[in-house]
């Protein structure tokens, strides 16, 4: 019987691989990829752009281009978008419609190419404080020291030149092409649309040229096809601090699944956990660090843990895979793999992913052992486990249950029955619903009573 229900519960897992293939296949090759960029550089602007980017590679997407509106922002969230930019394998364009400032430029600086609107700039890049005061002549220094490499390295990676590049942002650099000064020190530089197109020995200064729309750049980069925009989501900010907070919603989850698996029944740590993990799924899909297939993955491991619990107790096989399952699904939803990444991930993508995960489960283990030492006192623990060892409502126990009356403390039986910590005892003759201090009970282990609190009966195993 026991091999039949294992078969069952392994032909269920097959069907949940063939159906988690299913989803992770690629979806039709689509034409370009529109990603409006507009406003503030930011973290939320990163995680849109990273989802973008991954969804264009899952699709085949022939290019993507940005459509720039921004006066800058956030220095450090624009050298993500850099390195996202530069990780992906697909020819990147940026059609600035109006304004690439600031932090803009250097987003601008790490695709292929660069197209700008007949009225539109791009430059600017000194740094300033979050409310848009000057840096102290001592930490303005450090700054731009230090950002100066980004921009110049994203300069020559896609073949502008790196003197204009560090210039954006370095009010002491001069720009010369040959003996011609294109930019002399003083200020940094921003270039108009026309400044940036001109042609000097055969070659833009920066941009390929002025196009009027994004449908004129398609035009002039001959790339034809279906237009595909991907606009960003009002959740895109929520997932930022989703992500940030992850090992707390990750806490949360494990110690609600811990606490429904000990009292089975009260259904409320289970619904909070649920909520923790859809939150905890939902913001790394969102965050484009995740699809849904390993959510997928991880209901597939729940499966397989309740499967343990409620048809083959003590198999051991089912449970174990589930919660591997479930953990490497957890892990696998925070790192950030492009799909043109190696099945295994570097060691630098597991950094994040190994500290967020360390933290919940280590914060879960001690939040659960002052749980457990505790809770049981409480007049709410006794309140909700005696409300799932006695739910309202018909009975359908095929047991007669006796009245405690008629037991008393010290007296022992034998559980009948899984104690999680409630279930089913033997008292000589008598059939009672029993509850343990929280411990867990094996079926035909002896139990003594501890205490007869009206219909409640606690006891403790020997």
């Amino acid at each position: 019987m026991r091999m039949n229900q294992m078969k069952r519960t392994f032909g269920l897992l097959l069907v949940g691989l063939l159906a988690l293939g299913t989803l992770c296949q690629a979806a039709e090759p689509s034409g370009v990829v529109v990603v409006p960029l507009k406003g503030e550089i930011s973290g939320a602007q990163f995680f849109f752009l990273r989802r973008a980017l991954k969804s264009a590679e899952n699709t085949g997407a022939r290019a993507v281009v940005i459509d720039m509106n921004t006066f800058g922002g956030e220095l450090n969230a624009a050298v993500d978008m850099q390195e996202a930019l530069q990780k992906c394998p697909i020819p990147t364009v940026t059609y600035i419609n109006t304004n690439a400032g600031s932090a803009g430029a250097l987003v601008a600086l790490s695709t292929k190419k660069i197209y700008m609107a007949p009225v539109s700039a791009i430059g600017a890049a000194a740094p300033v404080m979050s409310g848009g005061e000057d840096l102290s002549a001592t930490m303005s220094d450090k700054v731009v020291s230090y950002f100066s490499g980004y921009f110049r390295s994203a300069a020559e990676k896609n073949g502008y030149n790196p003197d204009i590049a560090e210039a954006f942002i370095n009010k002491d650099k001069e720009v010369k092409v040959g003996d011609l000064v294109i930019h002399p020190k003083g200020s940094v530089l921003t270039l108009s649309a026309q400044e940036a197109t001109k042609r000097i020995g055969n070659k833009p200064l920066l941009a390929c040229a002025v196009a009027l729309s994004v449908d004129d750049l398609l035009a002039a980069e001959k790339l034809g096809g279906p237009v595909r925009v991907i606009e960003p989501t009002g959740f895109e900010k929520i997932a930022f601090w989703i992500t940030a907070l992850a090992p707390l919603f990750l806490m949360i989850g494990i110690i609600g699944a811990y606490l429904e698996f000990k009292l089975q029944g009260t259904l409320i740590p289970g619904i909070i956990a649920a909520i923790a993990f859809t939150i905890f799924f939902v913001g790394h899909y969102i965050a484009g660090l995740s699809g849904w297939e390993v959510a997928a993955l991880f209901v597939i491991g729940l499966v397989l843990v309740i499967s343990e619990l409620a048809l083959h107790p003590g198999t051991i096989v089912p449970g174990v895979t589930g919660v591997m399952l479930m953990l490497a699904s957890l892990f696998w939803a925070m790192v950030d793999r492009y799909p043109g990444d190696p099945l295994l991930p570097a060691s630098g993508m597991l950094w994040i992913p190994l500290r967020n995960l360390g933290l919940a489960v280590a914060a879960g283990i001690a939040v659960i052992m002052v749980l457990a030492r505790f809770l049981p006192r409480t007049s709410f623990y006794h309140r909700m486990v005696l409300g799932a060892a006695n739910p309202g409502g018909p009975s359908f126990s095929k047991t007669a249950v006796a009245s405690p009356v008629k037991l008393h403390v010290g007296e022992v039986g034998i559980a009948k029955s899984i104690l999680r910590p409630s279930g089913n005892a033997l008292f000589g003759d008598l059939h009672v619903d029993v509850i343990t201090q929280g411990g867990f009970v094996e079926p035909n282990s002896k139990i003594r009573i501890l205490a007869i609190e009206g219909s409640r009966i606690v006891v403790e195993p020997l």
